[in-house]
């Protein structure tokens, strides 16, 4: 899908305006956040400069945490678009029944799967303090469906990875694969996407939505199919178009940011430009600016945290530098 610079001179790659554009002096001022690994940025689908800091690679893996929660959510649109999944309104117990809990409080069998999708399927979190405990459990699937209601479904946001292992469970059952599979055949037509080590549960499920290793250009190839409206380079359909504009329909906000939150994509505005994004813990996010062709992949240290230090915001602001050149260029 990608030409990379390290093959091809910028002059080359890409027609003016953009080949004009020098983002050097920008990456070379990123330098100043700590924990920063690694910057990729693409402009209609082809890289226009990539760095990495301290010495890590582009082309390394590293665990992408939080941002695999869009991949998971990717997987459902298109396990809906091949009919597996009825559609985002259809009950979680159509599929999860057998793992409620023997008391189960009847809103249980209100939840849908859109529900986990935008985070509102109102059971406790699994997320944060939670997480450890959660993990260590013997059934993390039935662990998160026993979990209190904190909201009824369809409330407000309550962020969280058992929401999305549930969704990693259902297409496990659905499919009669291995979410890993299903990952690795529905995305083959992108040579660049691959996926390196993944977490299971007790009960052999990929985790969904953390510990997932990709690298930056595999995460940025799995953005590209969402820029480009669902198509891989080859012209294969991936995602319908119905279901790239369903992720990134505003559900919900989050208490944390106030950004809003569609199916496993955040939703902001920054530097006057409405942004799609993903983000893992430690600061690896995904950018897509749709009004701009533009999709930038960042990676940073899996294990500092990235929200209450400001890193995130950090990177939020680098992607603003990033955009305010590109506008600059095409002036």
């Amino acid at each position: 899908m990608f030409k990379h610079p390290a093959l091809f001179t910028f002059a080359l790659l890409l027609p003016l305006p953009v080949a004009a554009q020098d983002f050097s002096t920008i990456l070379e001022d990123a330098q100043r956040l700590e924990t920063l690994e690694t910057v990729f940025i693409a402009i209609d689908g082809r890289i226009v400069a990539d760095r990495g800091f301290d010495g890590h690679s582009v082309d390394e893996p590293t665990n992408i945490k939080s941002a695999s929660k869009t991949i998971i959510s990717a997987l459902v649109g298109m396990a809906i678009d091949k009919g597996l999944i009825e559609s985002v309104d259809q009950p979680i117990a159509d599929f999860l029944a057998d793992d409620f809990p023997d008391d189960a409080d009847p809103r249980l069998s209100e939840v849908t799967v859109g529900n986990l999708l935008s985070m509102q399927a109102g059971l406790g979190r699994t997320s944060g303090p939670n997480y450890g405990r959660w993990v260590t459990s013997s059934n993390w699937v039935r662990s998160a469906l026993a979990q209190p209601f904190e909201t009824d479904p369809g409330g407000a946001m309550q962020y969280s990875t058992g929401s999305t292992h549930l969704l990693s469970a259902i297409l496990t059952e659905v499919s009669g694969q291995s979410t890993r599979d299903l990952a690795e055949d529905w995305f083959a037509p992108v040579d660049e996407f691959s996926i390196g080590g993944w977490e299971r549960d007790p009960q052999g499920i990929y985790l969904g939505g953390n510990q997932m290793a990709m690298s930056p250009l595999s995460l940025l190839a799995f953005g590209e199919v969402f820029r480009s409206g669902g198509s891989a380079e080859d012209g294969t359909r991936l995602i319908s178009q119905d279901w790239i504009n369903e992720s990134w329909t505003e559900r919900t906000n989050s208490r944390f940011s106030g950004d809003g939150y569609g199916y496993g994509w955040f939703l902001r505005n920054i530097a006057g430009e409405d942004v799609k994004y993903a983000w893992g813990y430690g600061g690896q996010m995904l950018y897509i600016v749709p009004n701009l062709d533009l999709t930038v992949a960042m990676t940073s240290d899996e294990l500092s945290p990235s929200a209450g230090n400001g890193h995130r915001d950090a990177l939020h602001a680098l992607l603003g530098e990033i955009i305010s050149e590109i506008k600059a260029g095409v002036q």
